[in-house]
């Protein structure tokens, strides 16, 4: 014969006898009861207060008392769950605190962390194994973990596993059937985030339940696009900001000290004077990554971005007035704005790759000389033939216009067919080679002047991608610059090639 069944918060410790596999799977069954707005109390919140143990910020070991963050969590989430926060809010440790009660209380359950380290997967898994370990003794009893090997636990009894894996763990969760997936930090996984991610998603079972968390990093990327379309793709978009944590505050202070800014946070958030000192602490400790490591709004957090290339604020307002291109030709690969004029000289830079499904796609702009608007946009997995064909076609109809090929790797092969097999006359020579040479000296020259044009001159800019790729071009390690993981720079190159060679072109003719 089973227990009887405690009273929601109740304590294990209270009711005597140890529970039963019976016992463990009829509290299962209450847990996706959500609390009601303004309560403080559900299954979930009761059962992770009654057996789960956490390390305090004081370094004690105490029972898992829901924060606000963590209650409101509670409250709004549904079964896809997308999770914009300030730092330390809680949230990692909560969705490891709800999948471990449902692991161990339903059967046949497979619930999957996945941190963008292995020092953060470690950690996690120092969380979930001290639930474990501190279990009450009644609770504990039936689970028997029969395997505890790196980073998972295996409850036989129940057939359910519990496993926390770095996302730059090759093929981390394939050939898996997932009940519950939690991607934490998001915006900070290695290699591509989208095709992890995509596979992660095909291992999640029918109705299994899914959070996706992250602090921001920048505009674009894959964390990035997640928040945008996650309410269209049905989704609960959950934003907390950094006052939303009780524990951030300072040394309050003078309210007749605070700025116009502080009065109208303070007003719009109701944030008190203490809350005012710690955000002062905040921007004297963080400067301009304040915005980004502790999120006010859901949008600035991401403009915030530290490692940023060009000016954000500049693409979002151009962003803001760009109207669409008036014909589209090859599928929407190839974009025109202002077709050609009579009597006006153009050029077309050009960006190739291999022309794979997989990787970067090859990129071509056409510029007015005169002015540098952009007049047309190709993008798209083509190579060889085919890509030589295309642009030598393109620049033809802008007029014979100047084609200059990047002839780096792939380039060389395209300007030789341009030459040969197309016969096209009016190809960039360079130092006396054919092409244009992208090097560590010329590429942060390039992209600087590029950068200041996007200042200068943004009415020239017509591409929304183009614009896309720039709010995730980034400082990497090392000094150089490129595409945030899961983002491309392929427009990038060939925009910077183009307005590289217009210079020279227009100095060359006034002899300059």
């Amino acid at each position: 014969m089973g227990r009887e069944k405690p009273r929601e918060g109740e304590s294990h410790e209270a009711c005597g006898d140890a529970y039963t596999l019976d016992d463990l799977i009829r509290r299962g069954l209450e847990l996706d009861r959500q609390p009601k707005k303004g309560q403080n109390s559900s299954p979930m919140i009761d059962l992770a207060k009654a057996w789960l143990r956490v390390r305090s910020r004081a370094g004690t070991l105490d029972p898992l008392r829901a924060n606000a963050v963590q209650r409101r969590f509670e409250q709004e989430h549904r079964r896809t769950n997308i999770v914009l926060k300030a730092r330390q809010m809680g949230l990692t440790t909560w969705a490891a605190a709800r999948f471990f009660l449902k692991t161990i209380t339903r059967p046949g359950t497979l619930t999957l962390q996945v941190a963008h380290t292995q020092q953060a997967a470690e950690e996690i898994f120092r969380i979930v194994h001290r639930f474990l370990s501190h279990l009450p003794e009644e609770v504990r009893a039936p689970l028997r973990t029969s395997r505890a090997s790196v980073r998972q636990l295996a409850f036989p009894l129940l057939d359910s596993q519990y496993l926390v894996v770095s996302a730059g763990e090759r093929n981390a969760g394939r050939g898996l059937t997932v009940q519950n997936l939690h991607c934490s930090e998001l915006a900070r996984w290695p290699g591509d985030p989208a095709e992890t991610l995509a596979g992660l998603r095909a291992a999640l079972a029918p109705g299994g339940e899914q959070i996706i968390e992250s602090t921001p990093s920048g505009v674009g990327g894959c964390f990035y696009d997640e928040w945008q379309a996650g309410e269209a793709n049905g989704a609960a978009c959950h934003f907390f900001p950094w006052w939303e944590e009780e524990h951030y505050r300072a040394e309050a202070v003078d309210e007749a000290t605070l700025s116009d800014e502080e009065r109208a946070l303070k007003l719009r958030a109701g944030l008190d004077l203490e809350q005012i000192g710690f955000r002062r602490s905040l921007q004297a400790n963080f400067h301009g990554l304040a915005r980004q490591e502790y999120a006010e709004d859901s949008e600035s957090c991401f403009l915030a971005s530290g490692d940023a290339v060009f000016e954000l604020a500049d693409i979002e307002k151009r962003l803001a007035e760009l109207s669409e291109p008036v014909e589209q030709r090859h599928n929407g690969a190839l974009s025109i704005w202002l077709p050609p004029v009579p009597d006006r000289k153009y050029l077309v830079s050009v960006d190739p790759a291999g022309g794979g499904m997989d990787g970067d796609y090859s990129a071509a702009q056409v510029l007015e000389l005169r002015e540098g608007v952009q007049c047309a946009e190709y993008a798209a997995h083509v190579g060889g033939l085919s890509l030589a064909r295309l642009v030598t076609e393109l620049a033809a109809e802008y007029n014979q216009a100047w084609l200059v090929v990047e002839r780096n790797n792939h380039g060389s092969g395209i300007l030789a067919l341009a030459e040969t097999v197309f016969g096209y006359p009016h190809i960039y020579y360079e130092n006396g080679q054919a092409g244009w040479l992208t090097s560590a000296v010329s590429k942060p020259v390039i992209i600087g002047d590029l950068g200041a044009r996007l200042v200068d001159v943004p009415q020239c800019f017509r591409s929304r991608e183009l614009l896309v790729e720039c709010r995730s071009y980034v400082h990497q390690p090392g000094g150089s610059t490129g595409a945030r993981a899961g983002a491309h720079d392929d427009r990038i190159m060939a925009m910077a090639i183009a307005w590289a060679v217009r210079d020279k072109l227009l100095l060359a003719r006034t002899g300059a």
